[in-house]
């Protein structure tokens, strides 16, 4: 199984990134552009695991809580390594301080378990594209440099999931496998 924690996208927020991408994919050739509707805010990606492990998994899961909602703002267009020699393009997110406590806590509670911690820095983000080989997207990032400012919507998170992912020939699949209320008695 190949797994990973993440928050759902909000509808309008995927509808706002879905015209983004429109706008952007012309001047992308050669990108392998995300389909918004399989989107979401990646929190821990867990990678390859065998299914015997998935109690131990949902266990580690479920006591993580938070006192606050996250909160996300959605804006501005980015890439991954950097603009010269681009692999991802990504929609920036502005992120609440308890959305590094939640991943640290995530982290923490699944290397319990025995998976290992992400070594890069957490950098919160949606996937727009990814580019291979690297670096032939110079229009793509002209018109990004206009985007910076550019807002696609916001969210409040009270629940994260885990998610299967299902590769297939037509890109992947996401099956959510399980629901973990974020803040616990709120009204």
């Amino acid at each position: 199984m190949r797994l990973f924690v993440a928050f759902e996208l909000r509808e309008d927020v995927r509808e706002a990134v879905r015209e983004l991408i429109a706008q952007l994919k012309p001047l992308g050739k050669g990108a392998r552009w995300v389909r918004p509707e399989g989107m979401h805010v990646t929190l821990k990606f867990i990678g390859e695991v065998d299914a015997s492990n998935l109690d131990a998994i949902r266990s580690a899961l479920a006591p993580i809580h938070s006192q606050q909602p996250v909160e996300m703002y959605f804006r501005g267009v980015g890439f991954f390594p950097d603009e010269r020699r681009p692999r991802v393009a990504w929609c920036g997110i502005e992120a609440s301080t308890n959305m590094a406590k939640l991943v640290a806590d995530i982290e923490g509670g699944l290397e319990s378990v025995g998976i290992e911690r992400e070594s890069r820095d957490f950098a919160p983000h949606l996937t727009l594209a990814r580019f291979n080989p690297p670096g032939r997207a110079a229009e793509l990032v002209r018109a990004a440099k206009g985007l910076q400012a550019r807002e696609f919507g916001s969210a409040r998170e009270t629940e994260f999931h885990l998610f299967e992912s299902i590769l297939g020939r037509s890109g992947a699949e996401y099956k959510k496998l399980a629901s973990f209320p974020l803040v616990r008695n709120s009204l």
